[in-house]
């Protein structure tokens, strides 16, 4: 106790209570439901809402049924719309967001009117975003008679309710898409580390892309999750829940960009202008490799609301909804609606592990960068 001084001794007991509430209700729940999804809790519907219900350990007998369960094929499908969902999300969001910052960096007239209802979709609840958009987009109605507008025909797309789906593929092949795209992945990250003279991380990723890109050749394709093809894909229903997303979100990316581009030295585009740059050699070149951390940071937040949303889903297509279901979707309806608590908490689970994917790289790296700057 002798090395510490009273200022931190008074620091650690005001953290204290902090740090002992987050250990039991965040990271002391997170365990418990890792937990749960290892038992077979709810399986019996007998004992699921039991005062002390019998529940046995089942490993990882719940993710298996997720992944290769035949009545499970449903989650399937919400995985692969929630990735269709969250690369169209993101594109959106930092398109249109990029845009509006651009024209709101050249300081047009009434720019802080405009700069007001760029931002004021992103102060709604994703609830009353969806029931908005779920009006405009009735069979019948909204976006649908726009084109009687012009003289046309009024359209008949199901916006929330179609059926059709695209790029699909069969799920017995993912563990060689994964392993393929994974290592592509490495592949890059090894040149960059290359480049960038980190021998160790370049021998470590190379050596790791070889081995998944030659497992997906030797062995992938021999790999069955199911005794039957089945098919998953983008589902167009999909399509107007990206819309409303995007719709909310983008002005959080504007506000991210315009903040970026108003940060930028004039001095800095004068002197890029002076060296004979045009503005398009001037986005190119200078302003838009300065905005890539701005960018990054953007993805991963819009990465983590994309893949847990589930308000706006529900608000715009209703629980039962096949087309537009989503994970996070699914375990509510799994866990509180059939009370299989044990198999909603692995769905919970794979969120979890999904979102810490995206998050935790991010963290590690600001630390990192922390550090080095310190």
């Amino acid at each position: 106790m002798k090395g510490l001084s009273k200022d931190r001794l008074w620091s650690m007991a005001v953290l204290a209570p902090s740090v002992i509430l987050i250990a039991v209700f965040v990271y002391g729940f997170i365990a418990r439901s890792v937990y749960v999804s290892m038992t077979d809790w709810g399986n019996d519907p007998a004992q699921a809402l039991a005062l002390e219900p019998i529940i046995r350990w089942v490993g990882l007998a719940n993710y298996q049924e997720l992944f290769t369960g035949f009545l499970q094929g449903r989650f399937r499908q919400e995985l692969v719309s929630t990735i269709f969902f969250t690369v169209f999300f993101i594109l959106g969001c930092l398109g249109l967001g990029l845009g509006l910052a651009l024209i709101l960096d050249r300081n047009p007239k009434g720019e802080g009117l405009w700069r007001t209802i760029f931002l004021f979709p992103m102060s709604l609840s994703f609830i009353v975003t969806g029931t908005i958009w779920r009006w405009m987009l009735q069979p019948g109605g909204g976006v649908n008679q726009a084109p009687t507008l012009l003289g046309g025909q009024p359209s008949t797309f199901g916006w929330l309710s179609s059926t059709d789906a695209l790029w699909k593929f069969d799920w017995n092949k993912l563990p060689l898409l994964t392993a393929s795209v994974v290592g592509l992945v490495l592949i890059v990250l090894a040149v960059r580390a290359a480049r960038s003279g980190d021998r160790t991380r370049t021998l470590v990723a190379a050596a790791c892309a070889a081995l998944l890109l030659g497992w997906a050749l030797l062995i992938g394709p021999n790999v069955k999750l199911l005794p039957a093809p089945e098919l998953h894909g983008f589902n167009l229903a999909l399509i107007g829940i990206i819309i409303a997303a995007v719709w909310q979100m983008s002005g959080y990316t504007m506000a991210l960009y315009l903040a970026g581009l108003r940060g930028i030295p004039e001095e800095l585009r004068e002197a890029a202008r002076v060296d004979g740059a045009n503005d398009l050699s001037l986005y190119r070149h200078v302003i838009f490799p300065l905005l890539a951390p701005i960018s990054l940071s953007a993805m991963i937040v819009l990465g983590h609301i994309s893949l847990k949303i589930f308000d706006l889903v529900y608000a715009m297509a209703g629980p039962d909804n096949i087309s537009t279901s989503v994970p996070a979707l699914n375990m509510y309806l799994t866990s509180f609606r059939q009370n299989q608590f044990a198999l909603g908490a692995a769905i919970g689970t794979i969120l979890l592990i999904l979102v810490a994917f995206v998050i935790v790289p991010y963290l590690s790296s600001q630390f990192r960068s922390e550090e080095g700057h310190a």
